[in-house]
């Protein structure tokens, strides 16, 4: 079962796994609005490389799009302003519309792979739009597991901003985490201990209290539009655990909050 609060996010779950040619619905949104299709012709169609990329071409028509999406709140839409978005991103302001720029990148051919692989993966899962401080740990037991991957306290990523997520939701998600492990439920919790010299010590003192588990995690984000003067500090990712080995976890059910 996937949960999240987001409304948006929770419709588009379900359309990505309830929609057969979905492909070919995203290329009609795709041609009918005039962004750009590199699978087909290239970067020199368009003029530009793959490093310099295709936000100049796209951005009238995203942001036409990206108005489109925001008068009717249409799934398929949303999915296509995610396609062609600042690093793929969500981000709504106040007024409940969708405000990220165009990025770099379109549906290309290793997109469309992992939309693929994501339709096939999430056949036949449930999703619930809830906060997870609603839900009841009672439904749960010993053989499920939870996977939470909460924006992070420790930056400011898009899908953070604005006050997004507070000391007193970190707070809340750590209790209710606790209240898992009493029931006997094994998690993994994605955070960042380490970002822009920055340490993340609400977050150190709680794993050292409970005994938790710390697994550094090791990504590159090279192709990131993000620009930061602290783009040389380091930023350490981590997955907290409440046990030990990260082996023989994969086949086990998975909630997200």
């Amino acid at each position: 079962m996937g949960v999240d609060k987001n409304p948006a996010l929770i419709e588009l779950l379900a359309y990505i796994q309830s929609t057969p040619n979905l492909e070919q619905q995203i290329d009609q949104v795709i041609a009918m609005h005039g962004l750009s299709q590199s699978h087909l012709h290239g970067y020199p169609h368009y003029n530009t490389t793959s490093s310099k990329g295709l936000s100049a071409h796209n951005k009238p028509a995203f942001l036409r799009l990206r108005e489109s999406y925001n008068h009717r709140k249409e799934p398929l839409l949303l999915l296509v302003l995610l396609i062609f978005a600042f690093n793929n991103q969500m981000r709504f302001n106040a007024k409940g519309n969708f405000n990220l720029p165009v990025g770099k990148r379109d549906f290309n051919a290793r997109l469309r792979r992992k939309l693929e692989l994501f339709q096939a993966r999430i056949e036949g899962d449930s999703f619930l739009c809830t906060d997870f401080r609603a839900m009841d740990l009672s439904t749960l037991s010993a053989k499920d597991f939870l996977y939470l991957d909460p924006p992070y306290l420790l930056g400011c990523a898009s899908y953070n901003e604005n006050g997004g997520w507070s000391v007193g939701d970190e707070l809340d998600l750590l209790h209710f985490l606790e209240r898992a492990n009493h029931r006997g439920i094994q998690f993994a919790l994605s955070n960042v201990i380490e970002h822009k010299g920055a340490k993340h010590s609400l977050l150190l003192e709680w794993c050292r209290a409970q005994k938790w588990h710390i697994h550094p995690l090791t990504y590159s984000y090279a192709n990131s539009s993000y620009q930061t003067k602290h783009k040389h500090a380091p930023s350490q990712e981590v997955l907290v655990t409440n046990y030990a080995s990260l082996m023989g976890v994969g086949n086990r059910g998975l909630s997200g909050a």
